[in-house]
């Protein structure tokens, strides 16, 4: 059995640990108003772009751009956006064992990682990393978005890869987040159907053409989704560590409460001992 000492210093540990999550949880809070007022600021953007997107393909027809057009696939990439640091509950395992699932053929696939957790875990599991980025997670920003969406049209335009695939973790609410996963290109079709609106687009034409114009709202669709998903997880980032940080001090306050009872044993045990060696020793006197 332990001894009283050696309890009290286990005790002093785990509250030494209990302050270290308290403080993590408040940081964590702080990040995630933060980032919930990006995600209201953004959603309506992207949802923007999708509605003019769709307006245009529901009242056009034989628009031929290479957004759109199927492909043989002989490399298929996934953007994987994760958190660069750890300690939030299951967070990144939840989206990268999404990819991992989706993922038939690793020959033909390669990842492109938006955080340090998906560059380890793709690696470690021998899938072949394209890209990686750093330092995306905890402040996402838009020249990050556009930098991102610039190489990955640039790498699908020039046949490096023949379709993407984004892998991010939606953010429901503070407890609740969703990995999820969508498909940027080709373009499919169906995606935008519910933007369609025929009765307003019907009377509008576009100069110099259709095409043009697509080809310069897709680059900014593109962006617009890569931010919305970097924007999205970083808000489940900072709402799974919180969460993960509350769950983990109430562990230490059990902890502590039960170190401490297994103390106040130890001691009455070591009293107890006491009264019988004094009791035992008054009567080898008499």
């Amino acid at each position: 059995m332990a001894s009283v000492r050696d309890i009290e210093l286990r005790i002093k540990s785990v509250e030494g640990t209990k302050q270290i999550t308290k403080a993590m949880k408040l940081v964590s809070t702080v990040k995630l108003q933060k980032a919930k007022s990006q995600v209201s600021l953004t959603r309506p953007y992207f949802e923007k772009t999708r509605e003019t997107i769709g307006a245009i393909l529901s009242t056009t027809d034989d628009i031929d751009m290479p957004f759109q057009t199927d492909r043989e696939v002989k490399k298929r990439a996934y953007i994987v956006i994760t958190s660069d640091r750890g300690l939030a509950g299951s967070y990144n395992m939840g989206v990268c064992k999404l990819v991992s699932t989706e993922i038939k053929d690793k020959e033909s696939s390669v990842i492109v990682a938006v955080g340090k957790k998906a560059r380890d875990y793709f690696k470690r599991n021998d899938y072949e990393i394209l890209k990686s980025y750093i330092g995306y997670s905890e402040r996402p920003n838009f020249r990050q978005a556009k930098a991102l969406a610039d190489e990955m049209l640039k790498l699908y335009e020039e046949g490096v890869i023949d379709e993407i695939h984004l892998a991010y973790t939606k953010f429901e609410s503070t407890i609740n987040q969703v990995p999820m996963t969508m498909k940027l290109f080709p373009l499919n079709m169906d995606d935008f159907k519910e933007y369609g609106q025929e009765d307003v687009t019907e009377k509008m034409t576009y100069e110099p053409s259709p095409e043009y114009v697509l080809g310069q709202i897709i680059p900014k669709y593109v962006e617009s989704i890569l931010y919305g998903a970097l924007v999205e997880s970083s808000a489940s980032e900072q709402g799974a560590r919180m969460t993960a940080m509350d769950s983990a001090t109430n562990n230490a306050d059990d902890m502590i409460d039960q170190l401490t009872l297994a103390k106040n044993r130890a001691r009455q045990g070591s009293i107890t001992q006491e009264l019988s060696e004094i009791v035992g020793g008054a009567e080898a006197l008499k």
